[in-house]
């Protein structure tokens, strides 16, 4: 589900109201988070920078929508390479990339689903949850088949599985799953930062479940809403 109709209306859609860390949004992000429609790259990356910031450690990485995108569409290995090295992967020991079932690499938020897939270090598994019955498995998939060759140590190959998530949180409409996205992502951080037991095989399974329910999916619309706002009264 696409934004552009119900925007094109809106003359000042285009004008800049904050600019956040590396992130620039503008009035026709606003007008996207208030209505019921399908998230964009920018929102999903405010998001992101924003969660990165309150979980700042060096051990977490949550990746914007267009380097991931560029990682799953790279065509060339060398340049891959290039790209993914100021990541710092093997650093991490949590990673989180936004998956986006766009295809076309001339045009940019062409996409009409966002998942998201994972990375554990101590689990050494990639996890993909998909609100909307696994569809966006084959993104993830090529995702991971890009990544994973980068996630271990510089001298040796990462051995990291990939694994659907088969009871990972639904959504119940067709827009909003970039908001699954965000809520997941936030369950995520929140379960690494608690100190909670890495070893054992739920990892974040049973936190992502009792924090990420369409009631509390709803609300983050109102919730990144507010905290635009507030950055907005802080400039």
């Amino acid at each position: 589900m696409h934004t552009d109709i119900h925007l094109m209306g809106n003359p000042g859609a285009n004008e800049k109201i904050l600019s956040y860390n590396d992130v620039v949004l503008r009035q026709s992000d606003m007008d996207i988070l208030s209505g019921p429609y399908f998230l964009n790259d920018q929102i999903i990356e405010f998001y992101f920078s924003y969660l990165s910031s309150c979980y700042p450690a060096q051990e977490i990485l949550l990746v914007p929508p267009s380097i991931a995108f560029w990682i799953m569409n790279c065509p060339a290995v060398e340049s891959l390479k290039d790209f993914v090295e100021p990541l710092h992967l093997p650093d991490k020991k949590l990673v989180i990339f936004p998956v986006n079932d766009n295809e076309d690499v001339c045009e940019a938020e062409a996409g009409s689903h966002w998942s998201l897939l994972a990375f554990e270090r101590n689990a050494n598994v990639f996890v993909h949850h998909d609100s909307n019955r696994g569809i966006n498995d084959w993104h993830a998939r090529r995702l991971y088949k890009a990544v994973v060759g980068y996630i271990g140590a510089s001298n040796s190959a990462s051995t990291a599985s990939y694994l659907e998530c088969t009871d990972s949180p639904q959504q119940v409409n067709g827009y909003d799953c970039g908001l699954y996205v965000t809520a997941i992502a936030k369950a995520i951080c929140s379960w690494h930062n608690s100190g909670e037991d890495k070893e054992g095989d739920g990892m974040w399974f049973s936190s992502v479940k009792e924090q990420v329910t369409p009631s509390s999916v709803a609300e983050m619309r109102s919730e990144i809403l507010s905290l635009i706002r507030s950055l907005m009264a802080m400039r």
